[in-house]
């Protein structure tokens, strides 16, 4: 095959061969939108890709618009890779350049979805995220540091950050801790 018939060879005896050097730098951004595209979370790690609130409003809208209604996982907008997941009335989205290995970044993606998943005990959706999200930016933070992966297992992303939603007063473990301090009360109350 010659480099005219194939794009991605093409473009590689094209491109500055320092911008194909490995780097440690695999992620570019992480957002999360809602259904309506509207930004709830967002860590852009390349600050020169889009300096501006008002630029990554419009990559994060442009991202949106190309696939939410799409039934992929991967795309290719404004020359970057993108991963994403949507659950229920959320979109997650995990940035890279454009050679960016796409099993990289998914692996990004599941342990962040997994990661949200098992501390919002199943309950990754809008209004929970939203309650948490002390403890969101704490497992961003746990998984991605400056663009750099530090961790892809979810199990660990968890213990590390040790967020426990359940200090939701109406989580199941506060109504159980209240239910047995209610039993020991009334027991010690008989006892009298």
């Amino acid at each position: 095959m010659t480099a005219q018939s194939c794009p991605r060879q093409h473009c590689a005896t094209t491109m500055d061969s320092t911008a194909l050097e490995p780097s440690l730098y695999t992620v570019k951004a992480v957002f999360i939108l809602d259904n309506d595209g509207n930004r709830l979370l967002s860590k852009y790690y390349d600050l020169e890709l889009y300096p501006s609130m008002k630029e990554q409003k419009n990559f994060e809208m442009n991202v949106f618009n190309k696939t939410h209604k799409a039934d992929n996982e991967i795309a290719f907008v404004e020359g970057m890779t993108i991963v994403y997941k949507s659950s229920i009335d959320l979109f997650f989205y995990v940035v890279g350049s454009a050679q960016e290995n796409e099993l990289m970044l998914m692996a990004v993606l599941n342990c962040l979805f997994e990661s949200l998943n098992q501390m919002l005990r199943k309950n990754v959706e809008k209004r929970t995220l939203l309650d948490n999200m002390d403890g969101v930016f704490l497992v961003v933070d746990e998984i991605i540091d400056g663009g750099v992966i530090l961790e892809s297992d979810p199990q660990q992303v968890i213990e590390k950050v040790d967020y426990r939603a359940d200090d939701n007063p109406l989580s199941e473990q506060s109504v159980a801790q209240v239910l047995q301090s209610a039993k020991e009360q009334i027991k010690w109350s008989i006892l009298k």
